[in-house]
């Protein structure tokens, strides 16, 4: 059920968390792909979690997912994600109902209803990937880690009144 419902505001922190994948390539010819989680906390837009893979499978969005619960302890946001064969594995389904987050789902063929996550990887590519080119795959993680430091702690957003998303969580 989407049960965000395109209400992407959150009062506080750990209320509300967006999460996806997407793919970037890497090589001389940029001839190889990686795939690239991430979870955003709604409070603040702050990117609390993401792993970086060779393989888009169920290991890399439970890490991702692990990763953002060890950061946040106690957290029981909404977590809303797309339609991903990952998301609607019985694997996520079991994990996210064991720790009390409650699932929410695009509707199918809506990426709309994931539009800030969207958002995020939008700003990523724009202002960082495609002005790169990677040669090996630590080049892209290293240069993955950077960007998002940057977008957390470096990159001002007027929404957040001129603060950036650490400062304003």
């Amino acid at each position: 059920e989407n049960i965000l419902n395109r209400d992407f505001y959150a009062e506080k922190p750990n209320e509300k968390w967006v999460t996806d994948v997407t793919f970037l390539k890497y090589g001389k010819n940029k001839e190889y792909k990686a795939y690239f989680s991430a979870i955003k906390d709604l409070c603040g837009g702050q990117i609390i979690s993401w792993v970086v893979s060779k393989t888009n499978d169920n290991p890399l969005v439970m890490k991702t997912l692990q990763q953002a619960l060890d950061k946040n302890p106690g957290a029981t946001p909404i977590l809303h994600s797309d339609r991903g064969f990952q998301y609607t594995s019985k694997e996520y389904a079991r994990e996210v109902a064991k720790v009390g987050i409650t699932r929410s789902m695009s509707r199918v063929g809506r990426c709309i209803d994931n539009a800030s996550m969207e958002s995020f990887w939008s700003h990523f590519k724009d202002e960082y990937y495609y002005d790169k080119t990677f040669a090996t795959y630590e080049d892209l993680v290293a240069g993955i880690n950077d960007y998002v430091t940057y977008y957390n702690t470096k990159r001002y957003q007027w929404k957040l009144n001129s603060l950036t998303p650490v400062e304003y969580r």
